[in-house]
């Protein structure tokens, strides 16, 4: 077999230049320095290529090669070193790489033979030789002389591959850097999701909620494509940490999407596009499904179009949101246009187009610290809006529009309210209905504006005479309510109402036409007349109406119950008579004439009042 590979990939001899390694140079890009030879069958093991003569089937391999090799073909690698004779620390051959899906690395044991060891994402983390992020590889290197080492690789996209020698001591400085710098994102990223929930928890917003879920989504994103995940999450399930990149990144650009549309809102023009933006992220959650059902290849190509349809989409929505004078669409623009550069940056080195191996590394963690932070703006930004209005809705429910008084029903419960007290704690308190008696003939003659704001003028006189603590209403459409608590005599609800009477008679100096304003007053002091709610507002109803249009009384209180004198038992009044008024009382008795007796026959109660009487 290995004559046939010769026969195939007939290369000229080329000399394989010798990688030096010395403690003055820690790390070593060797990309350049290696040969490759693609196995198209994937057939060819590590004795037949060792054995034969390797120079003619390897050829030196560029720093920017792209590899295709497919779910059958292996990419073989060649690499010599020599350690300097003043070099005493440990060497690591390392594949910057987390997506890479396996890496065999063969060397020279002491006995002659070779030995192998595997790293990658279709093995579990637990199984290699230096669990991490990616793999790499400690170097058996003798004291003196030409250390050989082979590496087979398997990929099923396109891919470049960096190729790295390294120090241990460089290396381990390097990685908790490199976990650092991921550290400070994803603490960020927890505290800010904890603050999402926080938020959504109190302020029952459910728009902080869901960005909190997307929050988390991107996470494990930049968590699935920098190989942490692998390395702490999910690292013994080999077969999801092989699928994990691609169906988060599905999920994650649908669900950025959404956010996308969420926070741009809808606009009157293109309805289309908006509806073709939000079933695109809706549609985010079955094609990533489809992912993990699909052949790799196919995979790939549904994951790159669908994110390049993302970033189009949601930029899109974004610049016609800013262009609608829209600051929520600047925000949007600033927080999506670095990630969706990456995204597409890592969609064409998906597909071979070019290297640049650092992106899954930084690029993604960097768009993401952008993004999440300006999108939180925005939402703020959209929250604080939206609270706006509903603030403003509340109060048109609890407040008249046109004069801003409370309105008639939550009038009316604390008119309840305050009837309550008064039965039950005998608490003292007014109730006045005041009414514009002329409304109508304003309405009529001068039309609606002119009689809404004489409603208006009605209000600023009633603001500048009633105490901040008054209760006041619109009850009804040129009828207003009052309720005076702690007042519990007549004069100074009279004194209110003459008062307000006064101000109305007086036209406003440049008010053209000049119009006056004719109020009728009615009220009730709940310690005179006490009964239900609904009794006393159609009493003080009823009494506005019997009032005329030119009455000389238009201050009028509702008349005190009439209370009855309750009836005496028959048997016990003779014995109050016999025992006789109180001698203090003699003198006037033995003067007043007697009553006619009876005899049996005369009544009990008209002896009470004979006796009253004297």
């Amino acid at each position: 077999m290995l004559t046939s590979l010769l026969g195939t990939f007939a290369h000229p001899a080329q000399a394989q230049p010798v990688v030096a390694l010395t403690d003055a140079r820690p790390t070593l890009d060797v990309v350049e320095s290696g040969f490759a030879w693609i196995d198209s069958d994937g057939q060819a093991g590590i004795d037949q290529l060792a054995g034969g003569r390797p120079g003619a089937l390897f050829a030196p391999s560029g720093a920017d090669t792209v590899y295709s090799l497919g779910p059958r073909a292996a990419l073989w690698q060649h690499y010599r070193f020599a350690r300097s004779s003043g070099s005493r620390h440990d060497w690591l051959l390392e594949f910057p790489l987390p997506l890479l899906d396996l890496a065999t690395v063969y060397q020279r044991a002491p006995s002659g033979g070779w030995t192998a060891e595997t790293a990658g994402d279709t093995v579990a983390v637990s199984t290699w030789p230096e669990p991490g992020r990616y793999g790499h590889f400690r170097l058996n290197l003798p004291d003196n002389g030409v250390h050989d080492v082979y590496v087979r690789i398997q990929h099923q996209t396109e891919v470049s591959i960096p190729v790295r020698v390294s120090t241990r001591a460089n290396l381990t400085q390097r990685l908790q850097l490199e976990y650092l710098a991921i550290g400070v994102v994803f603490g960020a990223l927890v505290l800010l999701i904890i603050a999402c929930v926080v938020q959504s928890w109190v302020y029952h917003d459910r728009a902080y909620g869901w960005y909190s879920v997307y929050a988390i989504i991107m996470a494990l994103v930049v968590a699935a494509w920098t190989g942490v995940a692998g390395h702490f999450l999910w690292g013994n399930f080999s077969t999801w940490n092989n699928m994990a990149q691609g169906f988060l990144a599905i999920l994650g650009g649908g669900s950025a999407l959404l956010v996308v549309h969420h926070l741009c809102g809808t606009g009157s023009r293109h309805k289309w596009f908006e509806r073709l933006a939000y079933w695109t992220g809706m549609a985010g959650g079955p094609m990533a499904l489809m992912y993990l059902a699909l052949e790799r290849g196919l995979g790939v190509s549904l994951l790159s179009v669908y994110l390049v349809v993302v970033v189009a989409l949601g930029t899109s929505r974004a610049y016609m949101t800013w262009r609608r004078q829209d600051v929520v669409g600047f925000w949007v623009l600033a927080a999506f246009s670095p990630l969706g550069l990456v995204t597409l940056l890592t969609v064409t080195s998906i597909l071979g187009l070019f290297s640049v191996p650092w992106l899954y590394h930084y690029g993604l963690m960097a768009a993401l610290t952008i993004e999440v932070p300006l999108l939180l703006v925005a939402l703020n930004t959209r929250s604080h809006e939206r609270h706006a209005i509903e603030a403003r809705e509340q109060a048109m429910s609890s407040q008249d529009a046109l004069t801003g008084l409370l309105a008639g029903h939550l009038f009316h419960d604390r008119f309840k309210q305050v009837v309550g007290r008064a039965q039950r704690y005998k608490e003292p308190a007014a109730v006045v209905y005041i009414e514009l008696v002329n409304y109508r003939y304003i309405k009529k003659t001068w039309g609606t504006a002119v009689a809404e704001q004489s409603l208006l003028r009605s209000v600023i006189k009633l603001r500048r005479i009633l105490r901040d603590v008054n209760t006041v209403g619109r009850i009804d459409e040129a009828r207003f309510g009052l309720i005076l608590e702690g007042v519990a005599s007549r004069p100074p609800v009279t004194d209110l109402a003459a008062r307000l009477i006064a101000a109305g008679l007086m036209p406003l100096k440049g008010l053209k036409p000049e119009v006056v304003l004719q109020f009728h007053v009615a009220g009730v002091l709940l310690n005179e007349r006490l009964g239900s709610h609904e009794e006393i507002s159609t009493a003080l109803a009823d009494l506005l109406h019997s009032m005329a249009a030119r009455t000389r009384r238009p201050i009028r209180f509702l008349e005190p119950e009439s209370t009855h004198p309750m009836p005496l038992d028959t048997e016990s009044a003779p014995d109050s008579l016999e025992s006789g008024p109180p001698s203090s009382h003699a003198p006037h008795s033995s003067h007043a004439p007697h009553p006619p007796k009876t005899g049996a026959a005369h009544s009990p109660l008209r002896a009470v009042k004979s006796h009253s009487n004297r």
